[in-house]
């Protein structure tokens, strides 16, 4: 199916679901999981308990993660769902109301693009976009298609980082002229893998890379190693940091594009195939204010942030602090650090701590709450979102996200070409022709143009 004649079928299938479909307050949205793997099950768990939702579609290019899933749909409800290998066929099914995308980054703006043509309301995980362009289709098909777009950024829906958030921007601490996200999470070395001559048995290989370029099969390009290849992942900035990098936007009060973007690092330590950097340093110039972030996947300290707690699920424990060295045991913390005129705040998954004055006076707090799922508050506001039909209602629309997922791309883009970025009239660079090929891919796959 070409991409014209895609569009043209979705299209019409929107036109038909917008002019039929009215919500009810208390009526079930039929939601397909798009992309089964580790953070798809999660999607998995969350809807097939959700009152105001029901799994009606699940759908995968490995046959075997379908099945799993399916196990788990009929414990979870007792019910199975409509398979699908494909998305497009998903897609098209008029008993699926919404879309819950967990696919590789790199499928994220053609899927939710596919889905919003379709007539879909998508739930998209982070990050909104595999890079600007894609982000920038993503913002312009929702607006057209009128569908409601939330990325999984779950911090906007966290009611204690939501609490800080108001504080820092009600001036607690004065103003904020500085932003710090941290994302020192240890990540091992995942070695060498020789490309193979045909995918497992029940995989379409073909369809996994869908926009990226056809390659042999090679395992540490598949499940979840596929982050630390630039044709399907954004290395850590986009993956956990990403999370830390709109948390620091939004304590800054949301800011647009920065006049200036400068990131350095490198990949030191293991010789193994990893392509993305797993040190990276990153500056943001707003005029006025200020962002830095910092992704470490070596052994690190915790510079400033206190123990979080353990998180179900994630492959990197939090800091661990041997009691009688006072040391971190686990060198991981994942956090943001925000300085204002007239003290600081500290936040992550734990909670939050203020400090003002010279004394650093500890003045207020907030603390997560024990058993609290954020996913479940994020989806759950999507949900009312569908319902409603207005943007505004939602979180973390794409309008937003994508701006916190671009500033992960411009610290890309200043480390893949080695120099500082001026930017004019948005994602734009005058005279820079390097960055400027960096902000969309080179080419696209025949069938999956974005």
């Amino acid at each position: 199916m070409s991409n014209e004649t895609t569009r043209r079928f979705f299209i019409g299938a929107a036109s038909a679901a917008a002019a039929s479909r009215v919500w009810g307050a208390n009526d079930r949205v039929n939601v397909a999981i798009v992309g089964i793997g580790g953070r798809g099950t999660n999607h998995l768990n969350v809807y097939s308990k959700l009152p105001g939702a029901r799994v009606a579609a699940l759908c995968d290019v490995n046959q075997a993660a379908r099945e799993v899933a399916q196990t788990t749909l009929v414990k979870n409800t007792g019910e199975k769902a409509k398979e699908f290998e494909d998305m497009r066929e998903t897609f098209a099914d008029k008993g699926v109301d919404a879309v819950s995308i967990a696919t590789p980054n790199h499928w994220h703006a053609l899927a939710t693009i596919w889905a919003c043509q379709a007539g879909k309301d998508v739930y998209c995980e982070k990050p909104a976009c595999y890079n600007i362009h894609e982000g920038q289709m993503m913002m312009k098909v929702a607006a057209e298609t009128k569908r409601m777009v939330q990325v999984g950024s779950q911090h906007r829906s966290t009611p204690f980082k939501m609490k800080g958030i108001a504080a820092l921007q009600g001036g607690i601490i004065g103003k904020v002229y500085e932003a710090k996200g941290l994302c020192y999470k240890r990540r091992v070395s995942i070695g060498h893998k020789a490309d193979l001559a045909a995918p497992p048995a029940g995989v379409n290989w073909d369809l996994f890379l869908g926009p990226a370029p056809m390659r042999p099969f090679n395992e540490l390009r598949f499940k979840y190693n596929w982050h630390w290849f630039w044709d399907t992942g954004n290395g850590d900035i986009g993956n956990q940091g990403v999370h830390e990098m709109g948390i620091a936007r939004w304590g800054l009060g949301d800011p647009e594009w920065p006049k200036t973007a400068i990131a350095f690092g490198g990949k030191f330590g293991p010789e193994d195939d990893q392509e993305t950097p797993n040190t990276l340093t990153a500056n943001f110039d707003f005029g006025g204010s200020q962002m830095v972030f910092e992704v470490r996947g070596l052994l690190t300290g915790g510079e400033g942030m206190p123990p979080a707690p353990r998180a179900a699920g994630l492959n990197a424990p939090a800091i661990n602090v041997d009691p009688a060295s006072r040391r971190p045991a686990l060198n991981v913390a994942v956090g943001n650090l925000f300085y204002g005129t007239e003290g600081w705040m500290s936040m992550n998954d734990a909670g939050y701590q203020v400090y003002k004055g010279e004394s650093s006076e500890l003045i207020e707090e907030g603390k997560s709450e024990k058993g609290q799922d954020t996913t479940r508050l994020h989806m759950e506001n999507f949900l009312d979102a569908v319902r409603s039909r207005k943007y505004s209602d939602l979180h973390d629309g794409i309008n937003n996200a994508f701006l916190s997922a671009s500033m992960c791309h411009l610290a890309n883009i200043s480390y893949r070409t080695g120099h500082k970025l001026t930017l004019e009239a948005g994602p734009k660079f005058t005279g820079d022709p390097a960055a400027n090929r960096l902000l969309t891919r080179d080419a696209y796959r025949k069938g999956y143009v974005v």
